[in-house]
């Protein structure tokens, strides 16, 4: 996945959940401005955040998993 995607998919999946960058931050530890960065391809979350983005996909289900389809996909 490059970067783009991943902003994008951090953007949706932030979005579908409901929350702001700064409470999206806040559950997984980091600062706004690391989802700002992530969301607008200026740079890529570290192994660790990764890591809890994928647990918060995992968490969704059947949501979850379309929306990992829909960006791995391409």
């Amino acid at each position: 996945m490059n970067q783009p995607q991943i902003g994008q998919l951090v953007r949706e999946l932030r979005l579908l959940v409901g929350l702001t960058q700064e409470q999206f931050a806040a559950h997984l530890g980091v600062t706004c401005g690391s989802i700002n960065r992530w969301e607008n391809g200026r740079s890529e979350p570290l192994p660790l955040a990764r890591q809890q983005i994928w647990q918060c996909i995992e968490q969704m289900g059947d949501r979850g998993e379309e929306l990992l389809q829909k960006y791995l996909a391409n």
